[in-house]
């Protein structure tokens, strides 16, 4: 029974392409993703994306998206590990680091309606709902509004601290867009809601990790290897908290997939550390 990975019909000649010098790869941008999670169980909160996205139409996925250039461009009212620290764990300068998590926070907040931020370094912000709160939130979408910008608007600093870093991935050279995304880990915070704030989604789940990745093993549900290797990681963990204090210790060494062409013309596709996604296309385009 093959499983949900997705496999893009284009991925072949564009593997051949860069094999043969046809193709320059484009440099990725930097991105990052958020696994909302919560317990009693633990499950976390995914995205599907509409089937008329261009980019990975129909397959799960977390809340998301690419750096503002704005992101660091300026100090932001800050909470938690200091940007610096920040800078050490994922390997970046401090205002790439500062981008990075100002990223992951914004994102969440556009995509998920989920804030982590506070008037403070000690509370959270617990409705995000109403009018004035919803056009702050288009207005980040538009990007007519910067992050910082809206943290001053409103008084509140980012809660550096209510994130952990769990992976990083870089979307494959052959791809026309790409991405160098940082995977986070969040608890929800207390008295907050998740939403369907995205317009690139057409549903929204609370899903158990175990859950998910059966759906995927089964064929049910579509995703990207990054999604279903930080869900089968999330396994082992009973509660949000546990995800959390685990983070510290994740490997964010960079996860890029590589293609070779045999002689015969397959095409070897595979993920270092990643056996699992492993793809051989033969000739006349037949895949295993």
């Amino acid at each position: 029974m093959p499983n949900g990975q997705w496999y893009p019909p284009e991925w072949p000649d564009r593997i051949r392409a860069l094999a043969h010098g046809e193709l320059t790869p484009v440099q990725p941008r930097r991105a990052a993703t958020v696994m909302l999670l919560r317990g009693g169980p633990l499950a976390v909160h995914m995205l599907r994306r509409r089937t008329s996205m261009a980019f990975a139409g129909g397959a799960y996925a977390y809340p998301g998206g690419g750096v503002d250039p704005r992101d660091d461009a300026r100090r932001i009212g800050w909470a938690g590990p200091s940007r610096e620290t920040w800078a050490a764990r994922l390997g970046v300068g401090a205002d790439d680091a500062q981008a990075i998590v100002c990223a992951a926070v914004r994102e969440t907040y556009e995509e998920a309606g989920v804030l982590l931020a506070g008037p403070d370094a000690d509370s959270v912000v617990r409705d995000t709902t109403g009018d004035d709160w919803e056009a702050d939130r288009q207005a980040l979408v538009t990007r007519d509004l910067s992050f910082a910008e809206f943290l001053d608007r409103r008084g509140l600093v980012l809660r550096s601290d209510l994130l952990g870093a769990w992976a990083r991935w870089i979307t494959p050279e052959f791809e026309p867009k790409r991405y160098d995304t940082w995977f986070f880990v969040a608890a929800l915070p207390e008295g907050q809601r998740t939403r369907n704030a995205s317009t690139e989604a057409d549903r929204t789940v609370w899903i158990r990790p175990a859950e998910a990745t059966a759906g995927y093993d089964g064929g049910e549900l579509l995703m990207m290897p990054p999604t279903v290797s930080t869900l089968r990681a999330l396994l082992p963990y009973a509660a949000p908290a546990d995800v959390l204090a685990a983070s510290a210790a994740r490997d964010l060494t960079p996860v890029l997939a590589r293609a070779s062409l045999g002689d015969d013309g397959e095409i070897v596709l595979s993920w270092p550390g990643h056996d699992e996604f492993t793809k051989r296309v033969r000739t006349g385009g037949a895949t295993s």
